[in-house]
């Protein structure tokens, strides 16, 4: 077309784009082909209308469509894109694509063909796509679209910077020439400023929305302190802000390691746990880094499971780890599925924002929570103790009562509140009266014993009755607290019988009465401990110490006893004599016996490790343990009473405990009480023993630890060889036996009933015993 017609169609379209585009045509030199008039004026007839409707006030999205329909049609082409660049993530995208494309795509500004043109600004006419290696033919294997020419310029805004490309795919009528490129290069400079305003309209919009959501976030900072609520809220606020389909705030378990989540939005409220060092959110949290992954199945971290479970499809994830204010991570916030795309750098900040404020928010609910739990808790276990506990104020009334004391008082908790020390405590109680002035006074503890507390009836109740000063953290006296022990007799047995029986045996006893502590004949366990060379450790380490190690020794074992349900009988120098099925037997008193050994020693080990790491030397301790027949109930003067048992079964247990020395054991017990067993142990049969004031022998067995325990390395080895050497040294095959116990000690040197058993074998290999022989041993003999 002459420049003449170019000017006829100037003047028919008067709008300054086109008039620049016909100039720039006109100017296009000898290479530009010549345009067919109708064509060129059914175009500059579309892009007329674009440059007209450009002028209404429309949104970034129906902008897009508009333009890029017109320019479709104007150019007579399948499909066209108008890619926009977004500085904060160095991305290009669009949210219009003609055809099967309608969700938001973006790409690096520095990839494939629109990239390049970006970068370079210049246009582009590429005749055959699948021959440039920048094409990404992806998107028609996707699409099922055939890309056959491409016609891609960049837009350019009124300062010359370029703000976007425009991709014009398949003419129809033949190949993009340099005509069309332009032609639609012209076009889009003059478009530039309404996408330039639509797109900061929209991003202004978007601000002022996410400032909003933000501002909610915030509100609730101040106003919601539960923590479920807390947590759909913000999950409810993540997926909105980031426009995706699902959002999941998992926080961390350091008991576990592991994160856990109660909100997991769109697949209901249940908790849902996960390895706090495995995956996507696990990575997210050990590293402490956002990561975005634009598709989830082409990543190996991520689990499908979860969505074949649901029948959810996961397609793009952002996780950013949460953050608290010493800088330890706290959890993991992931949102899914942008939903026009993926998520954008854009996304990752906001993410961020809003995680941060939600650590604070998350914390300040959780202080709230501990102070409404200790609150609650204090309050409960006022309201459990069964001593009377109240607390007064400086002014000396009352803020605080449990139901024990306003029980011992006489009156309603709500009617003591507030109520003055002089009005609580009136006629016939001046002596509590008394007691807190005594506290005000000096600043220390009082104690009174056996005090009579009377009723408005004349009666009394005997308490003991502490009241010490109430301090704050910086020890300033706010108050006082007045703590009565109800001290009847009921309350008196239950304590005297506390120091050697579980609450549970006491009250037992107490509800049927003394007829079960006055004498009776039964089956019951006894066990025997005793500290190995402890007159050399006391000798060295003075009086003193040795009543302070004693006590710290006892105090560990007798809480082990009472776990296990034994009594205790009674210390004996540096051991104790404990008793299991009295007053009450049951089925599992010999199991319990075995079981508190073992834990015995366990916590004697523990003992010894705080010992050995103070520099002092570890102990040693030797148990002994008989089932048998026993005479139990309250031994002693009308003075002085104590319940114990008696019988030839009790000097056993004693003397298996000695039997330690001699086979170099920790644990012994009798065959009686392994027929007792119910549970599974490691048990090691040593010996048939003749024992002094016992006509029949013994079984004698080294009790090593529970069934379900590894054994160190070559002990079953060795017990094995030891079980078949004790078998032929019974049936008289001394050789055989010697070779046994020697593997035995092959395996360790140091094993003493290995070394016992060889020395016997060996004296009757050489002299051998005389007819008839039953195996047994006497206890004492070398």
């Amino acid at each position: 077309m002459s420049s003449e017609h170019l000017a006829q169609f100037g003047r028919r379209y008067t709008d300054s784009a086109l008039s620049e585009a016909l100039s720039a045509l006109g100017t296009a030199g000898p290479g530009t082909p010549p345009l067919d008039a109708h064509a060129l004026a059914r175009r500059l007839g579309a892009l007329t209308e674009a440059a007209q409707k450009s002028r209404e006030p429309l949104s970034l999205e129906l902008m897009l469509t508009r333009i890029v329909a017109l320019i479709t049609d104007a150019f007579d082409a399948e499909r066209s894109t108008l890619f926009l660049y977004d500085a904060d993530s160095d991305e290009l995208f669009s949210r219009v694509a003609q055809g099967r494309l309608v969700r938001e795509i973006r790409f690096s500004a520095r990839s494939g063909i629109a990239g390049a043109v970006f970068l370079t600004g210049e246009p582009e006419i590429i005749a055959d796509p699948y021959a440039d290696t920048r094409f990404n033919q992806a998107i028609d294997l996707e699409t099922g679209f055939r890309t056959q020419s491409i016609l891609c310029v960049p837009v350019r805004s009124w300062r010359g910077e370029t703000i976007g490309v425009t991709e014009v795919l398949n003419k129809r009528s033949g190949p993009f020439t340099p005509a069309d490129a332009v032609l639609l290069q012209a076009f889009t400079a003059h478009m530039s400023t309404a996408i330039e305003n639509a797109h900061l309209f929209e991003r202004a919009r978007v601000s002022t929305r996410e400032e909003s959501q933000l501002m909610e976030v915030t509100q609730a900072l101040s106003s919601e302190l539960d923590i479920d609520t807390l947590l759909r809220k913000i999950m409810s606020i993540a997926t909105e802000l980031l426009d995706a389909e699902r959002s999941t705030l998992f926080l961390h378990d350091p008991v576990r390691n592991e994160l856990w989540s109660r909100i997991a939005e769109g697949v209901g409220a249940k908790e849902l746990r996960i390895p706090a060092d495995t995956g996507i959110a696990g990575e997210a949290f050990t590293r402490r880094t956002p990561i975005n992954i634009q598709d989830a199945y082409g990543d190996p971290r991520f689990n499908p499971e979860i969505d074949r479970r649901t029948g959810f499809r996961t397609r793009s994830i952002l996780c950013v780890p949460v953050i608290n204010k010493l800088g330890l991570a706290t959890g993991i916030m992931q949102v899914l599925n942008h939903r026009h795309g993926v998520f954008s750098l854009r996304d990752q900040r906001r993410l961020e924002l809003l995680a941060a404020q939600s650590a604070i928010a998350l914390e300040n609910a959780r202080l709230f929570q501990e102070v409404l739990q200790e609150r609650n808790y204090n309050d409960n276990v006022l309201r459990s103790l069964t001593n009377g506990v109240l607390t007064l104020d400086l002014a000396l009334n009352v803020v605080k009562v449990n139901d024990a004391a306003a029980t011992l008082i006489g009156r309603e908790p709500g009617r003591l509140l507030g109520a003055s020390v002089e009005d609580v405590f009136g006629n016939g109680r001046a002596w509590v009266r008394r007691a807190v002035k005594r506290v005000a006074a000096s600043g220390t503890s009082d104690v009174t014993m056996d005090g009579l507390l009377r009723g408005a009836d004349g009666n009394g109740t005997s308490v003991n009755l502490i009241v010490s000063p109430l301090r704050d953290p910086e020890s300033r006296v706010i108050g006082y607290t007045l703590v009565m022990e109800d001290i009847t007799k009921e309350k008196r047995v239950r304590a005297a019988m506390a120091r050697y029986m579980t609450r549970e045996v006491a009250e037992q006893v107490l509800a049927q009465g003394e007829a079960v502590i006055g004498g009776r004949f039964q089956l019951a366990t006894v066990l025997f401990t005793d500290i190995a060379d402890f007159t050399t450790i006391a000798e060295r380490i003075g009086a003193q110490e040795t009543l302070a190690l004693l006590n710290t020794h006892f105090g560990e074992m007798v809480e082990v006893l009472f776990a296990h349900g034994g009594i205790l009988d009674k210390f004996i120098g540096d051991g104790l004599m404990a008793v299991f099925g009295t007053p009450f037997p049951g089925a599992q008193d010999a199991d319990n016996a075995i079981a508190a050994a073992i834990r015995m020693q366990e916590a004697l080990a523990l003992f010894n490790r705080r010992r050995t790491a103070a520099g002092t030397p570890p102990l040693a301790m030797r148990i002994g343990i008989n089932s048998d027949q026993v005479v139990a109930g309250n031994v002693g003067s009308s003075r002085r009473m104590d319940y114990t048992v008696i019988g030839d079964g009790v000097n056993l247990a004693s003397r298996l405990e000695g039997a330690n020395k001699v086979f170099g054991t920790r644990i012994l017990t009798s065959g009686l009480t392994v027929a007792l067993l119910k549970e599974r142990y490691v048990l090691r049969e040593l010996d048939l023993l003749r024992v002094k004031g016992k006509a029949n022998p013994v079984a004698v067995y080294e009790v090593l630890g529970f069934a379900d325990r590894e054994l160190p390395s070559g002990r079953a080895e060795l017990l094995g060889h030891f079980a078949r050497g004790l078998a032929s040294y019974r049936g008289r095959s001394f050789g055989a036996a010697i070779a046994h116990f020697e593997r035995a000690l092959a395996v360790d040197p140091r094993d003493r009933p290995s070394l016992i058993f060889q020395r016997r074998a060996r004296r009757y290999d050489a002299v051998p015993p005389p007819e008839p022989w039953d195996g047994v041993w006497s206890l004492g003999t070398k």
